[in-house]
C-alpha cells in the first residue's frame, strides 16, 4: 500500500484527499445543527469549484500567453519573415529598373524610386518587430481585463465570490446554480479562445507579406486591413465590460450574478459573430444551433438569438440588413486588396447568394408562413380543377369533320386601260 493513497489522484480532487487525511481521515462527522446535512457540508467544495472555474474563464478569455512567436527568429515566423524579406528586395529591384528604362521622365520616376527605398527599409523593420509587438500588446489586454474584473469589490467575479461566501443563509442550491452558470460561460469561453488565438497566429505570420506591399510605392490599403483584423482581434476581450455597470445591482444576489453570467456568455458569442474575421459568423451560429437542437426552451432560443442573430449570407460585399459574405467570399475580398496592393488587379465575382442560405430563407418563419399560404392556395385550385373537370368532360365529344375553308378570291387590281391612239393618216 503507497504511503500516499493521495498520489494517484490528480486536479482539485487531490487536494481534498489530502486535507481528508490531514484531518483524521474517514468522513468528517456529522453536525445535528447542519440543516443541510451532507449538501451543506459540501457547500465549501462547491466555493472552490467556482473560484477555479472563474480563473479558468478569466485566462481562456484573455489568456496570459498567446500562440504567437515572441521573437522573430521562431522557426514558424522565420519562414513567413524570409518570404517577404525577399519578395520586398524583389519589388524595390523591379521597381529600381523600371525607374532605370524611364529615366528619361526625370523628377517622378526619381521621387518613385525613393519613395520604394524608403518603405522597402519601413517594411522590412516593421517584419521584424510584429512579433514583439503583439505579445506586449496582448500583455497589456490581458493586464487592462484583469484589472476590470479583478480589480475591486464592484467587479463581477470578485461579487461572485462574495456572494458564494455568504451563500450558507441562502442555501447550497444557489451556490449549485452559480456552478452551473459558471460551467456554461467556461464552455463559452474555450469557444472564444480557440477560434480567436488561431487567428492571431495566422494573421501574424501573415505579417511579413502584407508588408512587403509597401515597397511597391506606400499603398497602406492592405495594411490598413490586416491590421483592422488583427486589433479586432486583440481588443474583443474588453466588450465583457459592458455588464461592469450593472455588478452594482446583482450585489448580494446569486440569481442576478447567475443573469449577469448568462449576459456575458451571450456577449462572447457576438464577440466571435463579429470579432473573428471569415469563420467567426459560421462558428456562433454553429454553437447556436448545438444549444438549440438540445433545448426547447424559449428563453434559452431568444438569448442564443441575441447572441448570435439571424443572418443570410452573400458571396458578395456585405450588405444590411445582417448579409455576411462567406468565409470564401470574405477571404477572396481581402486577397484582392492584397493582389491590388502588389499590383495586380483581379476581376471580382459576381454575386449570388448561396444554397444554404437560400434554404434557410425559405425556412425562416415569415418565409414559411407565405410558402405554407400559397401551397394551400395551390391545392385549393387543383381539388376544384379536378371537381369541375369530369362534369364538363361526362359526354363524349364527336370530332366535327374538318372541311377545307374556301379560299377568297384575289383581289388584283385589274390594270388600267390605255385609250386606242388614233389612226395614223
Amino acid at each position: 500500500m503507497p504511503d500516499n493513497p493521495c498520489d494517484k489522484i490528480w486536479g482539485p480532487g487531490k487536494k481534498y484527499c489530502e486535507q481528508g487525511l490531514h484531518d483524521g481521515g474517514g468522513p468528517p462527522p456529522s453536525d445535528p445543527t447542519d440543516k443541510y446535512g451532507l449538501v451543506g457540508g459540501a457547500s465549501k467544495h462547491v466555493r472552490d469549484l467556482a473560484e477555479e472555474l472563474i480563473t479558468a474563464v478569466k485566462g481562456l478569455v484573455a489568456p496570459d500567453h498567446t500562440w504567437v512567436p515572441k521573437k522573430p527568429d521562431s522557426w514558424v515566423y522565420e519562414q513567413f519573415l524570409w518570404l517577404g524579406q525577399h519578395l520586398a528586395v524583389a519589388i524595390f529591384i523591379c521597381v529600381v529598373v523600371v525607374c532605370g528604362l524611364t529615366a528619361w521622365q526625370g523628377v517622378p520616376r526619381l521621387r518613385q524610386m525613393g519613395m520604394s527605398l524608403g518603405w522597402t527599409l519601413a517594411a522590412v523593420a516593421g517584419m521584424a518587430a510584429v512579433p514583439g509587438a503583439v505579445e506586449l500588446l496582448n500583455k497589456a489586454v490581458n493586464e487592462a481585463f484583469t484589472a476590470a474584473f479583478n480589480s475591486g469589490q464592484g467587479t463581477l467575479f470578485n461579487v461572485i465570490e462574495d456572494d458564494l461566501a455568504r451563500a450558507n443563509s441562502i442555501g447550497p442550491l444557489g451556490s449549485l446554480f452559480i456552478v452551473s452558470a459558471l460551467v456554461v460561460a467556461l464552455a463559452f469561453a474555450a469557444l472564444v479562445y480557440m477560434t480567436r488565438q488561431p487567428g492571431i497566429l495566422v494573421f501574424v505570420c501573415l505579417a511579413p507579406l502584407v508588408l512587403a506591399s509597401l515597397a511597391r510605392g506606400g499603398d497602406t490599403t492592405a495594411v490598413w486591413r490586416w491590421a483592422n483584423r488583427l486589433l479586432g482581434l486583440i481588443f474583443c476581450p474588453f466588450a465583457l465590460l459592458i455588464v461592469t455597470p450593472f455588478v452594482g445591482l446583482a450585489k448580494g444576489n446569486l440569481i442576478l450574478d447567475g443573469a449577469l453570467l448568462v449576459a456575458a456568455d451571450v456577449i462572447m458569442l457576438r464577440m466571435i459573430f463579429h470579432g473573428v474575421p471569415y469563420i467567426g459568423p459560421r462558428v456562433a451560429r454553429m454553437a447556436r444551433s448545438m444549444v438549440e437542437d438540445r433545448t426547447q426552451s424559449v428563453a434559452v432560443r431568444g438569448l442564443m438569438k441575441a447572441g448570435v442573430p439571424d443572418f443570410s449570407e452573400e458571396e458578395n460585399t456585405p450588405r444590411p440588413p445582417r448579409t455576411v459574405a462567406t468565409p470564401g467570399r470574405a477571404l477572396t475580398q481581402d486577397r484582392d486588396v492584397l493582389f491590388a496592393a502588389y499590383g495586380v488587379n483581379r476581376p471580382s465575382r459576381p454575386g449570388r447568394p448561396t444554397i444554404e442560405s437560400a434554404v434557410a430563407k425559405a425556412q425562416a418563419p415569415k418565409d414559411a408562413e407565405r410558402y405554407t399560404r400559397i401551397m394551400q392556395a395551390r391545392q385549393q385550385a387543383r381539388e376544384q380543377a379536378g371537381a369541375t373537370t369530369p362534369q364538363n368532360s361526362a359526354a363524349p365529344r364527336t370530332a366535327a369533320p374538318r372541311t377545307a375553308a374556301p379560299r377568297p378570291p384575289a383581289n388584283r387590281p385589274t390594270p388600267p386601260q390605255r385609250p386606242a391612239s388614233p389612226p395614223t393618216p
